[in-house]
């Protein structure tokens, strides 16, 4: 049996090294991206761990599947992934779908690209969009402030109604409120106890 193959599987040392390579500076990008610049600001558990499992994930998908002779089907799966945006068991705010989109995107580049573009193109590529990220998410915060609000509508605040509740919250405190972290819910008093966030 030839060294380059094991029960049917080939060893390609080169490649092997390439794939370990790609996902060390995948994993490093979206650690950064994830624990540091997201969670940092928005401190949301149950999205780092979606940024984080959706990149890895992707990756493995989108590497192993790139090294297959495919060109419309593999160009139908990645349009498959992105699909999985589209579910709506509750609404996703718009900072979080960039957030996600970035996760996946970084996952793509650092998978496909790995075959055919030079490790310097891959680390720059990967560094300008932490950098951009970085900027815009210093930008983005620099004049949101954060208020804490007793709501008393509390029949607004299922996923499902959240446009009328974050519009009902704009009309009654005349603040353009860009969005809002439910923080507790008394059922006893009816009422929720509700952070807005806001620009000056």
């Amino acid at each position: 049996m030839p060294v380059e193959s094991i029960v049917g599987y080939n060893l390609n040392l080169g490649r092997t090294v390439e794939f370990f390579i790609s996902f060390v500076l995948n994993s490093l990008v979206i650690f950064i991206i994830a624990k540091y610049l997201y969670f940092r600001i928005r401190r949301n558990k149950d999205y780092l761990f979606t940024l984080s499992m959706f990149n890895i994930i992707i990756f493995f998908i989108c590497y192993f599947l790139s090294s297959i002779e495919l060109s419309l089907g593999f160009a139908f799966g990645i349009f498959a992934i992105f699909s999985i945006l589209r579910y709506r068991t509750e609404t996703v705010p718009i900072k979080e779908m960039t957030y996600m989109f970035i996760a996946i995107s970084v996952a793509i580049i650092n998978a496909i690209a790995s075959a055919s573009v030079v490790l310097i193109e891959m680390i720059f590529t990967n560094a300008a969009i932490l950098g951009l990220t970085y900027i815009l998410e210093k930008a983005w915060i620099k004049n949101e402030k954060k208020q804490k609000i007793i709501y008393e509508k509390i029949e607004l605040i299922k996923p499902e109604r959240h446009e009328e509740l974050l519009k009902d919250i704009q009309e009654r405190t005349g603040l353009k409120v860009n969005r809002y972290e439910i923080d507790k819910i008394d059922f006893m008093r009816d009422s929720a106890h509700i952070y807005i966030f806001h620009y000056d």
